[in-house]
């Protein structure tokens, strides 16, 4: 089964009020397995829009990253978050096909789907 994959980038206007969401999320991440893959370190933005912080959310499933969104402990403590920072997060689902290099990679034309 596919890990699922929080992506978020977000800039922080108050950093002493947002430290009261990062101690609050703990539990619900906890809760649904969640760990950091990358959580604001050093980045280059060679293409496109960035924001001052990145961080990438790894949780053992899909379902499972969508259901810690989506869960009234993560719900309770977004009104921590909200009126301090901007932040753009999306929910996707893993990779687990051929890989480069791999004798059977193929690069597809299949179209990117957007979960309903």
């Amino acid at each position: 089964m596919p890990k699922g994959y929080w992506i978020v980038r977000v800039d922080i206007a108050d950093p002493e009020k947002y430290k009261a969401y990062t101690t609050a999320n703990g539990a619900p991440l906890k809760k649904y397995g969640a760990r950091f893959l990358v959580r604001a370190g050093r980045f280059e933005n060679v293409e496109g829009g960035s924001r001052t912080r990145n961080a990438v959310i790894e949780f053992p499933s899909y379902q499972a990253a969508l259901d810690c969104w989506r869960s009234p402990e993560y719900q309770a403590i977004l009104h921590l978050r909200q009126p301090v920072s901007t932040i753009d997060l999306i929910i996707i689902e893993g990779h687990e096909g051929p890989q480069p290099g791999d004798k059977d990679y193929v690069v597809t034309s299949t179209p990117f789907q957007k979960a309903t």
